[in-house]
């Protein structure tokens, strides 16, 4: 059955191929979100040096028992979205995880910034976030998440999923992600720039700031046009980086 909207990998190829993708070395400290019944949680704690398990369902502690045993293997029993990432010692350097569906987004986007320490995700997520988090500016489909991630990381997409890997089968389309990080991403005021920015997608990107910063039309206007950019400009046209000059201009 579905416990708390999870679906469990059962194809043991997939899981192999996960392992894989991740290139896990003897000293790599995994971040694993969702661990469900361990099939993944095992093959983590043979590659890396040390695992941090999260799960929140309580009635799979008797199969994940043995794997809590271990002593490379930390589980930690909550909710992956109350955790403080920042307090997992040793600090993780690698996140690799079947992602619950619901919250996958805002979790890649806190350890993306609460977690320096990681360098790489291999993650399992829906397709539509997939896409979505490797966006190019100018498509439907890029967005705050989109400029956000790709400030501090590269995104690829890795494997297309069939939907009957899984126990039970979802009716959603999955793939799995890869992201390697390129930098230390948004700072505060260029990742509030961004959500503000996308709030008004029909609106341009300076009238859709008016709404968060009243007052500031007329400065983003001419920030705007001195990158060299529209001043009636839309979110979706500025490209990750053009986001970071824009707020620094603006913070001038």
């Amino acid at each position: 059955m579905v416990r708390l909207g999870q679906n469990f990998l059962a194809d043991p190829n997939l899981l192999d191929a996960i392992v894989r993708d991740a290139e896990l070395g003897a000293g790599e400290v995994v971040l694993e979100i969702g661990a469900g019944e361990g099939v993944l949680t095992e093959r983590l704690a043979a590659a890396a040096g040390h695992v941090h398990s999260v799960e929140i369902d309580r009635r799979l502690e008797p199969a994940l028992a043995p794997l809590a045993a271990r002593e490379n293997v930390d589980l930690h029993w909550g909710d992956a979205i109350e955790l403080d990432l920042a307090g997992l010692k040793p600090a993780p350097t690698a996140m690799v995880a079947n992602l619950p569906y619901a919250v996958a987004t805002p979790l890649i986007l806190r350890s993306v910034a609460e977690l320096p320490s990681l360098r790489r995700w291999t993650v399992m997520v829906q397709r539509e976030i997939a896409d979505r988090l490797r966006a190019a500016p100018g498509s439907r489909t890029y967005g705050s998440p989109s400029a956000v991630v790709q400030l501090a990381c590269e995104v690829k997409m890795l494997r297309k999923v069939d939907p009957a890997v899984f126990r039970p089968r979802p009716r959603v389309e999955s793939a799995i992600l890869g992201l390697r990080r390129t930098g230390p991403g948004a700072d505060p005021q260029t990742a509030e720039l961004i959500r503000a920015a996308f709030a008004h997608r029909r609106k341009s990107l300076a009238r859709s700031l008016e709404h968060v910063r009243p007052g500031s039309l007329a400065a983003t206007r001419a920030a705007l046009e001195e990158l060299g950019l529209p001043a009636d400009a839309r979110a979706e046209q500025l490209s990750p980086e053009q986001f970071q000059a824009l707020a620094r201009g603006l913070s001038r």
